[in-house]
């Protein structure tokens, strides 16, 4: 095949969209929504409850998404189809699990402890982020979070714990979704199963207190919180590795403490500003040595090589 016709069956593709560097920035993206949405949620858990304002945010993420992607059932091998409901599952637990512990323990401390999620992603895959990388991120986010500054709640820790081994699963499938469904039809499945299993687990002592001005405020904060960082992850991990993912996971304290700052007026010391600076680090590696090619781009260009093969070998023959 002629690189003429190779470059118009391929779709154009912005540079800084692809590799590490495009799956960084929507990775930062994912990030910067999540806490944004979290800061804006937590004044809530008075009136819906923790489990109240989790199973309404992802009710409406999963119509919402639904309404946008309209995926069908042909469009799914069977076990695609078990893997993206897997991952709603995993996904409700996430979620669920996080907001439990932060109604319990610290935020910061309930992030830095679902962090280990990630980290252990990081350091325990073949072929991930480099550990150097992995164990900086680690330092710095004991520095943002200084637990040496009291005991912790053993049922906030316990749940920190239970939304950690979720969010490693959760990206190991996020992954595997990604490679093989086209477009965000994965997420259009998982979401909508996570709405489901929140809403079952929520109802009907937390969302029986919900009003209609509750409601209409939770499907915004499920726009920002759930359907943008989740779709910009899903993005992310086709051009990353997911031991890189995980390590550039690190900055999402980091950018926790900024929305403290911004959102809520709180002032980090001398150790969380230093705990912010390595974590930036630490994320800068990552995305310099975990990029990944494109799984569309990569199939396309080995069947394009069988292609090349199979007109030579006849005029080899000949």
């Amino acid at each position: 095949m002629s690189p003429l016709v190779a470059a118009i069956r391929r779709p154009a593709v912005r540079p800084h969209l692809t590799g590490a560097q495009g799956g960084a920035l929507m990775a930062m993206g994912a990030m910067s929504s999540v806490q944004l949405g979290l800061a804006l949620s937590v004044p809530l858990f008075a009136q819906l409850g923790a489990t109240g304002t989790a199973g309404l945010r992802l009710a409406w993420a999963g119509v919402l998404v639904l309404l946008l992607v309209r995926p069908r059932p042909r469009d799914f091998a069977r076990r695609d189809l078990l893997a993206c409901a897997l991952l709603g599952l995993v996904t409700a637990g996430m979620v669920m699990l996080f907001m439990l512990s932060a109604a319990r323990i610290p935020l910061g401390t309930a992030s830095a402890l679902e962090f280990l999620g990630p980290l252990s992603v990081s350091l325990l895959r073949p072929g991930g982020g480099r550990k150097h990388w992995a164990a900086l991120a680690a330092l710095g986010v004991v520095l943002l979070t200084e637990p040496w500054h009291g005991g912790i709640d053993p049922a906030g820790l316990g749940f920190a714990l239970g939304a950690a081994a979720c969010w490693a699963g959760y990206i190991l499938l996020t992954q595997r979704v990604g490679d093989r469904v086209t477009g965000l039809k994965g997420l259009a499945v998982s979401l909508p199963v996570a709405g489901v299993v929140a809403t079952v687990v929520a109802a009907p002592s937390e969302l029986s207190r919900a009003t209609w001005p509750l409601v209409l405020v939770m499907l915004g904060l499920a726009a920002l919180s759930t359907v943008l960082p989740f779709t910009l992850e899903f993005l992310a991990l086709r051009r990353l590795t997911a031991g890189a993912f995980g390590t550039l996971m690190s900055l999402e304290p980091a950018i926790a403490l900024l929305m403290g700052i911004l959102v809520l007026g709180q002032i980090p010391g001398l150790a969380p500003a230093a705990g912010v600076v390595l974590v930036v680090i630490a994320g800068t590696g990552a995305t310099r040595t975990g990029g990944r090619e494109p799984v569309a781009q990569a199939a396309e260009a080995e069947a394009e090589a069988i292609a090349e093969r199979e007109v030579r070998e006849p005029t080899l023959c000949a």
